[in-house]
């Protein structure tokens, strides 16, 4: 061997002996940095928790191809812990399911978009002759002409016990406006879909969605329910709360009827392997995914999801879930190949930003710190606290002024005191009309009013009684001053 090959295979045992030596360090660096990205994950997520009492969670992060993270926070009732495996209910993030479903018999050549929804099923008998012009892509997109006030679902009673029931609405609705003319978030129209795919397959819903969606891509412990008394007899499932006075209150589901648009089940490691997909070409051909992932015609709700653009972030897809003792939210942001997921035990309530976990977490992801909301359940609810003690003083002074006044009540100002003293009675009173308006059509029943808005409807009764017992004794002093004084010119 000659001196020259010696020396050069000295140097590349030194070069190599050096590289083994410096990726050590690299690697360790790379997994301290992701240990410390999942902990600053954790603290946001936990304290966001804690100021907004929220008893248990999971989460779900889809990143450049991979699980980046799939955990749980929080227990069940009796001690045990929430995992990436604990089974939670989705409620609407299911409509982009049901959709997928629907393109996926599209795709086969079974099912076309543009063609009316009555002739898969003939059978329907409209008394409102334009529901024969409501197509598949009308129902996707939110945009069928059906509202909440004219085709009841949530204040339905009694509530459907099967997808084959639901025709028998549009045999009888009165459309509140022309399809394809606007958009109204309106969950029966997954219904019709959910069913449409039953009729096109020739198979349950249910068993469709595992052979078709959730086994091909490995969502192991997803399923389905057509209700939410069979989420309310899983003891799997956390039991959902609602919050009254900054205090979690655990509450079963009220009835409702919810295959197709919020049936789904599903866990954080599923959520992720689902945002995955939607990025990885595994679930339609090119051009209907997307078609699946774009913006509808009247807005950005499109087909299950709510598409959008972020400056920095690119083309985003969304979606929020509901009920009344459970919430999720989900957001993949496509050009990042960003998907984060997260479901709660509790449910909507005006004092919870449950959206802020999902963008907070980006911000993490992306480097930067989640400023903390301002508005959090901890602090609003102390606030309502506060009020609410307010208020009872305030109406014990009112009535040891009324008492103690010397002054006259003339007609005018008794009037004018009544329409102030009676106006937060009339307020409870037009609540639903009033959240029906607020909401965009979408008509809650009063559990629904109660569950998300507690405190402040404690607050609007505290003020309606010290108000309604001021105003009675305003009357009584009123009327004995007239009868005081018809009786004075009489003598």
């Amino acid at each position: 061997m000659t001196t020259v090959y010696k020396k050069l295979i000295l140097c590349l045992s030194s070069a190599l002996l050096m590289l083994s030596i410096l990726a050590k360090p690299v690697a360790a660096i790379e997994l301290r940095n992701n240990a410390e990205l999942l902990q600053e994950i954790d603290d946001y997520v936990k304290k966001s928790m804690e100021v907004n009492n929220i008893k248990a969670a999971a989460l779900a992060i889809a990143n450049n191809e991979e699980v980046l993270y799939a955990t749980g926070y929080g227990t069940f009732s009796d001690g045990r812990e929430i995992t990436g495996n604990t089974p939670f209910p989705i409620a609407s993030l299911s409509k982009s399911f049901t959709a997928l479903a629907v393109l996926q018999l599209v795709e086969k050549g079974r099912i076309d978009l543009d063609t009316p929804y009555a002739a898969y099923f003939p059978e329907i008998s409209p008394k409102d002759e334009r529901v024969n012009t409501i197509t598949i892509r009308n129902l996707l997109n939110q945009t069928t002409g059906l509202n909440d006030k004219v085709n009841p679902d949530m204040t339905r009673s009694p509530q459907y016990q099967s997808l084959r029931e639901i025709n028998q609405s549009l045999s009888i609705v009165e459309l509140a406006n022309n399809p394809a003319k606007s958009y109204n978030y309106h969950n029966p129209n997954y219904q019709y879909l959910a069913l449409l795919v039953e009729k096109v397959s020739g198979q349950n819903f249910h068993a469709y969605m595992q052979k078709n969606i959730f086994e091909p891509l490995g969502m192991r412990h997803t399923f389905s329910v057509s209700s939410t008394q069979q989420i309310n007899d899983n003891p799997d499932i956390p039991r959902g709360h609602y919050l009254l006075l900054g205090h979690p209150v655990r509450q079963a589901e009220p009835p409702w009827f919810i295959d197709g648009p919020a049936g789904i089940v599903s866990t954080a490691e599923d959520m992720a392997r689902w945002m995955l997909a939607q990025s990885n070409g595994r679930l339609l051909v090119p051009e209907l995914m997307e078609e699946y992932h774009k913006a509808g015609p009247s807005g950005p709700y499109g087909m299950g999801w709510m598409a959008g653009k972020e400056e920095k972030g690119g083309r985003t897809i969304s979606h929020n879930g509901i009920f009344w003792t459970y919430k999720a939210e989900e957001t993949i942001y496509l050009d990042q190949q960003l998907g984060i997921a997260m479901m709660f035990n509790s449910g909507l309530n005006t004092f919870v930003d449950y959206g802020a976990f999902v963008d907070g977490i980006a911000k993490i992801v992306g480097g930067q710190t989640p400023e903390a909301p301002i508005v959090n359940s901890s602090t609003m609810e102390r606030c309502i606290i506060f009020f609410v003690m307010s208020t009872v003083a305030w109406g014990l002074f009112s009535y040891k002024r009324i008492n103690r006044s010397r002054k006259g009540i003339s007609t005018g100002k008794w009037i004018v005191s009544s329409l102030g003293w009676l106006l937060p009675i009339l307020i409870l009173l037009l609540l639903s009309p009033l959240t029906t308006f607020v909401a965009a059509g979408r008509v809650l029943p009063w559990f629904g009013l109660w569950t998300t808005m507690a405190s402040l409807i404690i607050w609007i009764v505290v003020i309606s009684l010290v108000n309604l017992t001021n105003w009675v004794f305003l009357t009584r002093k009123y009327y004995h001053e007239r009868r005081k004084s018809g009786f004075e010119m009489n003598e």
